[in-house]
């Protein structure tokens, strides 16, 4: 089964049909949004615009105020608000639904049982729900997710390792540690390549950044491997280079050092073509 390939919405500003047909001229199978984003939220026939489309749908779900949370905002304030979240993405039939919730700033105690609640409140949607590994949020940081995961058996994973790479000042690579832990539950990538100083390299096929896209490939192929040998789907991906200080910006100009939607599209091509490691299959289809 080939992998499903999203165009993300991150920095989109356009109206939601436009994002479909962008989708489509791209090569992307299917679209990722924020469940409040503008050209979902503005667009009064959104919901049945996204069910005739035929194009499998990634919906973000983002608690606490923002993709940083507010440290103000309880536990209890961020479950609250997951579950209404997830009965709003019940009615669009998501292909998947990630999520970021809770806090880096909680003891890792509060952490774990907030994780488990959580997880509860996923199975209980009967969506197909996974939490990303972003910075700011429970599992933003590389060195406690093993413990974390252990606690919580059913918890699958959104992985985004271009945000471990700035929380760890280095590369991950498959032989890490964290990298292990988590292989077995990844079921959806942000496939953004960051390096150790940022979260996001100005051009993944430029060659001063070579040695930052094998190591993140090196990782997807073994997500993708791992889930093959268990007979699961291989994990879906959604090129996800974006703005809000993530893309590089000349001095004085503010000007963007490269188009996102070249390089989003470029990527989306480039994974497609790209083998799974020991696996003469292909990890995406041509």
């Amino acid at each position: 089964m080939p992998s499903l390939l999203f165009f993300s919405l991150w920095g989109f500003e356009g109206p939601l049909a436009m994002a479909l047909e962008t989708a489509g001229r791209g090569g992307f199978d299917g679209v990722e949004l924020n469940i409040h984003h503008p050209s979902l939220v503005g667009d009064p026939d959104g919901r049945a615009r996204l069910l005739e489309s035929g194009r499998p749908l990634v919906l973000e779900v983002v608690t606490g105020g923002d993709y940083v949370p507010e440290l103000a905002v309880t536990p209890a304030q961020h479950l609250a608000e997951l579950g209404t979240q997830l009965n709003r993405c019940s009615e669009l039939h998501p292909h998947r639904v990630t999520v970021l919730t809770g806090s880096d700033a909680w003891p890792l105690e509060r952490q774990r049982v907030f994780l488990a609640e959580a997880q509860a409140l996923a199975a209980a949607s009967g969506l197909p729900v996974s939490f990303e590994t972003h910075r700011s949020r429970c599992l933003g940081m590389p060195w406690t997710i093993a413990p974390l995961l252990e606690a919580v058996p059913g918890l699958r994973l959104t992985a985004d390792l271009s945000h471990w790479c700035v929380v760890a000042e280095r590369l991950m690579t498959p032989d890490l540690e964290p990298v292990q832990a988590m292989a077995d539950r990844v079921d959806h990538i942000h496939a953004r390549v960051g390096h150790a100083q940022g979260p996001q390299v100005s051009h993944p096929f430029a060659p001063e950044h070579a040695e930052a896209l094998a190591a993140h490939l090196a990782c997807w192929q073994l997500f993708a491997e791992r889930a093959v040998n268990r007979g699961a789907p291989p994990p879906s991906f959604t090129p996800e280079f974006g703005p809000d200080g993530y893309l590089p910006t000349l001095p004085f100009t503010n000007q963007p050092v490269a188009d996102l939607l070249t390089i989003n599209t470029a990527m989306t091509r480039w994974l497609r073509s790209q083998p799974i490691a020991g696996n003469s299959d292909k990890l995406c289809s041509s």
